[in-house]
């Protein structure tokens, strides 16, 4: 059985590729300082988890000493405004840890290191949809950081031979999201529909996103461990749709009137994205499941029933 290794394992994100993985038959260790992780996302689950904080030097050898095969690296400050707010700690957590990361990979001599990137990496889109080919002009610190690291990953191949595999995730919702912590609009939405609150819209609304399920997210990550090395994929649905209409369809969804507030728009922001994902079907032999209505439906329920006691 092999033992992979997820960084930031408690996460949104992070449980559920730990889910993922389980279900393929692997062994799972969990790493996560809990800042914006939560334990109770993977308490049902048979994993190891260490409360380790990946800035800190000592995370280099605690990591290799656990002997991965592979390393699905998902840890990072993951908001842009907080990026522009305190660019440093940024730095810190997103280069500095991630370098902490990769040089534990080097020591263990893993098979594979899964990165999570992001389509923050591309700035405002030349084209749409964006290819992996598409020039990388970061309009925020978050972008500039993640890109950073893929340079890195390139390297630590060149020198080192770590084999690597980037996924350039476009806007990821679904259950376990905290509109408080990592911030996405989709379950910001939900809290306030849940709450009946009306919530903010940043700009006019008609800002586009490409939203993909975070299930799918997940078998996006245990199909790379095994796939081709060295690669940099889009994980996205190739698909766009604008702030405002996704209120009116989780407003529909969530059988609730609410009118939304409109306000300035939001420093590092981009206008309009959606990624190319071709080059992901046939790399990874891997296809988003699961459509905008029935993962709006099971964020929406996950959320009612957290705020209601009963998840």
């Amino acid at each position: 059985m092999s033992r992979v290794v997820i960084t930031g394992g408690a996460g949104f994100i992070g449980s559920h590729i730990a889910e993922e993985l389980l279900a393929n038959n692997y062994e799972v260790i969990v790493i996560d300082n809990l800042t914006t992780g939560n334990y109770r996302n993977i308490s049902h689950l048979p994993i190891k988890l260490y409360e380790y904080d990946i800035t800190d030097s000592s995370s280099i050898d605690f990591i290799s000493s656990l002997e991965p095969e592979y390393i699905i690296h998902q840890a990072a400050q993951v908001s842009v405004a907080e990026s522009v707010h305190d660019i440093l700690h940024d730095e810190n957590v997103n280069v500095k840890g991630s370098l902490h990361v990769i040089k534990a990979a080097i020591k263990a001599s893993v098979k594979k290191l899964v990165f999570a990137s992001s389509a923050a990496v591309y700035g405002n889109p030349v084209f749409l949809p964006v290819t992996t080919d598409h020039p990388t002009m970061p309009e925020s610190p978050y972008g500039l950081t993640k890109l950073t690291v893929e340079r890195y990953l390139q390297m630590a191949y060149k020198f080192y031979q770590l084999p690597y595999s980037i996924l350039r995730y476009s806007n990821v919702y679904g259950p376990r999201q905290d509109a408080k912590g990592e911030g996405g609009v989709v379950s910001i939405f939900a809290d306030k529909i849940a709450e009946r609150k009306a919530p903010v819209i940043f700009g006019d609304g008609e800002q586009t996103r490409d939203f993909i399920y975070v299930k799918d997210v997940a078998k996006a990550n245990v199909k790379a461990l095994t796939a081709q090395g060295n690669i940099c994929v889009n994980i996205s649905t190739q698909t766009q749709i604008t702030v405002n209409a996704l209120w009116e369809t989780m407003v529909r969804a969530g059988d609730i009137q609410l009118k939304a507030e409109h306000r300035d728009a939001r420093l590092g922001d981009i206008l309009h994205s959606t990624l190319c994902n071709k080059k992901t079907l046939e790399l990874l032999d891997w296809a988003p499941q699961t459509s905008l209505e029935d993962g709006l439906k099971d964020t929406l329920a996950f959320t009612r029933s957290l705020l209601q006691g009963t998840n």
